[in-house]
């Protein structure tokens, strides 16, 4: 007994046993990283549309659209186009994207293609633009003569729009009379529309006459205009054959938000594509 005495305490140690959860897998994973790619793609998307143009951003949608045909030489056989190229000029072409006459390959046996078109009208822009501005150089009666016009590419054609300022005007008051500023830009685009041989389309629009007036001029006024604009221009050399038509359009057409501003007298001058 005296040796169970002096023994050695037991200790009795007791483990506690933790059963841990099975494996998850990795769906998280595949869940943040998807997160991530579309953070990803909307902040460059962001950086594209603070970055870009109008019409670069116009050129990436339709690269992305599904709709637009990416090849221009695949024939539908004897079916709906009868064989024919979908973008061929005579077939789906005349949706106001014809070929522009004076700068379309006449070796290209589909030439009312939009791609071609669009470059064509991007060149005469861009040759026009040019022109005007170097002629804005050579003085500063010139630099003001240009401001007083603007131009664009529409699905008409090539828009040089030449309106009034606050400073200026085009015609004297509510009358077709042309004043000297509009004389001397009717030369200067005479000068400039004779590299082109585009068909020339002239509009007239005039600012918002009050309803109460007994006789409203509008219509009559900004048809006037428009003839006296198309008389300018064939009397500094331009051919009359090239017009192709000339209308008023009153005040339907306000540019600015106050539709009596000096700024919706004005008279458009249009280069029209080959359809129109």
């Amino acid at each position: 007994m005296a040796g169970h005495a002096n023994a050695a305490p037991a200790f009795i140690k007791r483990k506690k046993l933790i059963v841990q959860d099975g494996h998850h897998g990795g769906a998280w994973k595949i869940a943040y990283a998807d997160f991530v790619t579309a953070m990803m793609a909307f902040f460059m998307l962001m950086w594209l549309i603070g970055a870009t143009t109008e019409k670069q951003r116009k050129g990436l949608a339709d690269y992305f659209n599904p709709t637009v045909v990416q090849n221009q030489t695949v024939s539908g056989g004897d079916g709906l186009f009868g064989g024919e190229s979908a973008l061929k000029d005579k077939t789906l072409a005349q949706t106001g994207m014809g070929a522009f006459s004076g700068f379309a390959e006449k070796s290209d046996p589909a030439a009312g293609e939009t791609a071609s078109d669009q470059a064509a009208l991007d060149a005469a822009l861009q040759r026009l633009n040019s022109e005007l501005q170097g002629k804005g150089g050579e003085s500063q009666t010139m630099e003001r003569l240009l401001s007083h016009v603007v131009t664009k590419v529409t699905d008409e054609g090539l828009v040089i729009d030449v309106f009034d300022t606050p400073q200026n005007a085009l015609f004297d008051q509510d009358t077709a009379v042309p004043t000297e500023t509009l004389t001397q830009i009717a030369a200067l685009l005479a000068d400039v529309l004779a590299n082109t041989t585009n068909s020339i389309a002239v509009a007239g629009y005039v600012r918002f006459y009050p309803v109460v007036l007994i006789k409203n001029p509008r219509w009559d006024l900004s048809a006037a205009r428009a003839q006296q604009m198309r008389q300018l221009l064939e009397g500094f050399g331009m051919k009359p054959g090239r017009t192709a038509r000339i209308s008023g359009h009153a005040d339907r057409k306000p540019v600015t938000a106050n539709p009596m501003a000096a700024r919706n007298n004005r008279v458009e001058v249009i280069l029209l594509r080959q359809d129109r």
